[in-house]
């Protein structure tokens, strides 16, 4: 069956199994490896893109969830002005070691501060909760949000 959506504002269609995630959908039909896999149950947000703006797990998402959406993965998040102040921040704040989290940190991030302009700690922390980092730079994560809400201000 072919799910047709949006990606990174560009129409695509897809001709796999309407139950398929959207995460593998991404990486092995379409190509887009900067998603990635980490728990296969929505716990661990390294999954993490945006269906019509909202940070949204892609591994448990059937594509068929998403057809006629727009999806917004870490490939175009640079093509927004919030993305953009995200990555800048993570970058001047080193936030990233091994870095396999960090697409969907700055996905969940981006989306905190595209609906909350100046976040206080206890927002980062609810918006960013559901984001796990095993190199454990949360004390960075947070000022790096922090400094792109000022960038932003």
């Amino acid at each position: 069956m072919t799910t047709r959506f949006n990606l990174n504002g560009k129409p695509v269609a897809v001709d796999v199994d309407p139950a398929t995630p959207l995460l593998w959908t991404l990486r092995d039909e379409i190509g887009m490896t900067g998603t990635k896999f980490g728990c296969g149950v929505a716990a661990c947000g390294a999954c993490t893109v945006h269906v019509d703006g909202a940070p949204t797990r892609s591994c448990v998402m059937p594509v068929s969830a998403v057809a006629g959406k727009k999806v917004t993965t870490i490939e175009a998040i640079e093509g927004d002005r919030v993305g953009r102040a995200v990555q800048a921040a993570w970058v001047k704040h080193d936030v990233a070691q091994c870095g396999y989290c960090q697409s969907g940190q700055i996905m969940s991030a981006t989306g905190l501060l595209k609906s909350k302009k100046k976040p206080s700690d206890a927002d980062i922390d609810a918006a960013m909760a559901g984001n796990v980092c095993r190199c454990g730079t949360y004390q960075r994560i947070r000022a790096a949000i922090h400094d792109a809400a000022k960038t932003l201000a």
